[in-house]
């Protein structure tokens, strides 16, 4: 079916038309600042393109803790007003159409699942490696969301006295190394002296290889997905997979047991796989 598919972002709102089960027309606006411009940039986007295609509905990536029974956004995000009440009724009754919504890291799992890196997969676990940690779960082809809607926030399990967020992003990363240093680099740049043998920028990559290293481990022996798909800034970086595949044999070698080793790739969709997730989520929830 045809649809208008909408990415919600703090800066930027892309828009695209998907049709011939393809992305069309892609193009991004700027994102309001209150909730009435809101309102009117989505509407005449949408009346945009029914001007040229018959749309059946509008599917839409958004940041949040999204609600997909109740269709409220709740958490908190860059776009406050777009949180705690029915946005989707709203939605529906401006466009005169079915409205989706699922949050952003799923929507991009989604994405990576219909024409990505997990494409063919039943399941698959999704990390966002960011300023913190995020992701999402796979099973049986649906975003498992969870009893509070927790499912793949992976950047909350505990290590030690940590995070995986304050242990494994690359700006807590980058953040440890110039407390030590008096520097301001970026994670990046410390990827690059740990290659050079700067013990500082040495020490820290491996905290952050060793922790991601450990939770792939830990999410593969609790739910054993197909895939483990890499996303966020790091995933451009070629040395991520060869350095956790090495952690995670070391790790798998001082075990008496015999253990999975997880299949890890990077994410393939990039900036578009918001969008073809929600398109993704829509399909599955207006069959």
């Amino acid at each position: 079916m045809d649809l208008a598919a909408i990415d919600i972002g703090g800066t930027t709102i892309k828009i695209a038309t998907w049709k011939d089960n393809q992305l069309q027309d892609k193009h991004a606006v700027d994102t309001p600042k209150d909730l009435e411009s809101f309102y009117q940039v989505l509407t005449d986007e949408v009346n945009k393109i029914k001007e040229n295609t018959d749309i059946k509905g509008v599917a839409i990536s958004s940041p949040g803790a999204v609600n997909q029974k109740t269709g409220i956004i709740g958490g908190s995000s860059a776009i406050p007003y777009i949180h705690n009440f029915k946005i989707v009724d709203e939605l529906e009754k401006r466009f005169g159409l079915p409205v989706s919504i699922e949050n952003d890291a799923n929507s991009a799992a989604l994405g990576e699942l219909a024409e990505g890196s997990g494409k063919g997969c039943d399941s698959m676990a999704f990390f966002v490696i960011g300023t913190g940690i995020g992701g999402a779960l796979i099973i049986n082809h649906k975003v498992w969301h969870g009893a509070h809607l927790f499912g793949g926030e992976f950047g909350y399990m505990i290590m030690g006295d940590h995070t995986l967020s304050e242990l494994a992003s690359p700006v807590s990363m980058a953040n440890r190394y110039n407390e030590r240093t008096g520097k301001h680099l970026d994670g990046k740049t410390i990827f690059e002296l740990a290659d050079q043998d700067d013990p500082v920028a040495s020490d820290v990559r491996q905290t952050l290889i060793h922790s991601l290293a450990v939770a792939i481990y830990n999410i593969q022996h609790s739910f054993d997905p197909e895939k483990i798909v890499l996303g966020g800034g790091i995933s451009n970086n070629p040395e991520l997979i060869p350095l956790l595949n090495k952690e995670i044999d070391r790790l798998r070698d001082g075990l008496d047991l015999v253990t999975l080793k997880p299949d890890i790739v990077l994410c393939k969709l990039k900036s578009e796989a918001n969008l073809r997730g929600a398109v993704a989520d829509f399909e599955q929830n207006h069959q």
